[in-house]
């Protein structure tokens, strides 16, 4: 990876400036003259705000695939692993991470999985074929072995339910046993396998992409929305404080997309809390694809976002209801070279390598921006996961002696870390470029990237902690051969001190992390800023930035 140019401040008008080091300095006056006609200029004000950050937007994911759990998180008999069998470094990461909710167990998986197989002495539990990626289930790590992680991890469960081969009932079953105290079958049940406490699930996903033909027991919209609004009712007999997730639509290459997501609602909306996204982008082609356009892919995530939410408001009109739906966009992330048998067939085998993304720099810069993206449409989407969190499509890797993290690992760090109370409303004003559609399917899924029309080369977005006094930049810069400039004007507040100023760039877009070279692709430090109500910063090419000022 390249080296970030030292950098020089300069002084315009009582505005700081950096600038990279890379070549003479121009004059103040051509500087300032250069600027007006490249510069993206942002004003920041506190009092115009998104929304009030829900953290489960910044959530991942972990189906009982290939070596997400098995050799990921639970590994009995590792030297790395505790009483429990599990990974101690990997609990360490997350901890670190702070991973505000997980979902669990699919995916896929979840549409054939019978609970029942996974509770109970070990000993007990049957070794099952998992129809959905042909493996070998052992069925050692379950429901309460699930919870048991969450809570040392300090993150909340999401469950998936089967609504594939699985019936109401035994869904309902599964609600009982985890939230009902006492004094019931499943309660009971509960209780004699060594867990007195209710494990007080409070999300739960009403099955995993019904409408994809690919999916065990895919079902029509209405039939689905049916079951939902029967299982979601006895639900919220069980436990009132349950908050449910109906089922949407697997993605925008699908044929019934929108009207799936209209004939459910309209069965289901009155007694759902939510409803789910999935998306997966890539960059393929071929010569390697196009990085310009990989690099807008997040402004596609937001149109389908939008869309949903259109889709939403028409059927909150026709039943004419007071409640407003959010979403869960509870599968997203970069996926498109582990794809297809080699990468997905496990050959019933017990934790085979499957679906194990190796991610590069341009898709770490990418992620960055889908988390802009989200952050950006918080006012409805409210909770999103990282698909996946270790080993499948994750941005942690393991083996026998330790973890890798991965290109996409820092972007989500940074999020998790820094993007805290409000997200701010902003309006950048700067250069552009064109993205016209592609000429051939370039998204994972085999979607064509659709038309974007102008995109912006910089693209923001902004925090505001008002109880930790600080406020967070996260920039993108699309430009693949040059910095580009960001003018801040502080409106509200004054910028006192820059606590933090980090930037993932890089000569080499498809430069990688690996066990033998795990710092590749790593944030690098700028010099401080000067703090101040204007600011100015110059931004590297193929980058993405955090920046977060006391205030």
């Amino acid at each position: 990876m390249a080296k970030i140019p030292r950098r020089r401040f300069l002084k315009q008008g009582g505005v700081a400036s950096v600038a990279f080091a890379a070549g003479p300095l121009l004059s103040r006056a051509a500087r300032a003259q250069g600027m007006a006609a490249t510069a993206t200029r942002l004003v920041i004000d506190p009092s115009r705000r998104v929304s009030t950050l829900d953290r489960h937007i910044l959530g991942s994911f972990l189906e009982q695939l290939g070596r997400a759990i098995y050799t990921g998180i639970y590994e009995p008999g590792s030297k790395l692993a505790d009483s429990n069998g599990f990974r101690t470094d990997v609990m360490q990461e997350i901890r670190t991470l702070g991973v505000p909710i997980i979902r669990w167990p699919g995916g896929n998986f979840v549409s054939g999985y019978n609970w029942l197989d996974g509770v109970g002495p070990k000993q007990d539990r049957p070794r099952v074929l998992d129809r959905a990626w042909d493996t070998l289930e052992t069925n050692q790590f379950g429901t309460s072995e699930f919870v048991t992680w969450c809570r040392q991890v300090g993150t909340e469960p999401l469950f998936g339910l089967n609504f594939g081969t699985g019936s109401v009932e035994s869904a309902l079953a599964l609600v009982e046993y985890c939230n009902v105290d006492k004094g019931t079958k499943w309660s009971d049940l509960r209780r004699q396998h060594g867990y007195e406490a209710p494990h007080n699930v409070k999300y739960w996903c009403l099955g995993n992409e019904m409408d994809g033909p690919w999916q065990i027991g895919h079902m029509t919209a209405v039939d689905y929305g049916r079951k939902a609004t029967d299982a979601a009712r006895q639900m919220k007999v069980l436990d009132p404080a349950v908050k449910l997730i109906a089922c949407g639509s697997s993605g925008p290459f699908m044929p019934t997309y929108l009207e799936w997501d209209r004939q459910v609602l309209e069965e289901c909306y009155n007694v759902v809390d939510g409803i789910s996204l999935h998306r997966y982008f890539g960059n393929a082609g071929e010569t390697g694809g196009d990085s310009s356009r990989y690099l807008a892919m997040n402004l596609a995530m937001e149109r389908q976002i939008e869309e949903i939410v259109d889709v939403c408001d028409m059927v909150r009109g026709l039943k004419r209801s007071d409640k407003q739906l959010w979403l869960s966009f509870d599968e997203w992330n970069v996926w498109y070279r582990a794809r297809g048998p080699a990468a997905s067939d496990g050959h019933r085998q017990e934790a085979p390598h499957l679906l194990e993304e190796v991610y590069n720099l341009e898709d770490a810069l990418l992620v960055g921006g889908l988390i802009n993206s989200l952050l950006r449409h918080s006012d409805r989407v409210r909770v999103a996961c990282l698909a996946q969190l270790v080993n499948v499509i994750a941005p942690l890797m393991t083996n026998e002696s330790g973890v890798l993290r991965q290109t996409i690992y820092y972007p989500y760090a940074w999020a998790l870390e820094s993007a805290r109370g409000s997200v701010l409303s902003l309006v950048p004003e700067g250069p552009s470029y064109e993205v016209a559609r592609a000429g051939r399917p370039i998204e994972a899924g085999g979607l064509p990237m659709p038309a974007l029309g102008r995109v912006p080369y910089l693209d923001v977005t902004a925090t505001f902690d008002p109880e930790g006094k600080t406020a967070t930049l996260f920039v993108l810069n699309r430009d693949l051969e040059k910095p580009r400039e960001l003018l801040v004007d502080w409106q509200g507040l004054t910028p006192s001190k820059v606590t933090n100023s980090e930037v993932i760039s890089g000569s080499d877009l498809k430069a990688t992390n690996t066990f033998d070279a795990p710092k590749r692709v790593v944030p690098q430090p700028l010099e401080p800023l000067r703090a101040g109500s204007h600011m100015t910063f110059e931004l590297p090419a193929r980058s993405y930035t955090r920046v977060t000022v006391a205030v």
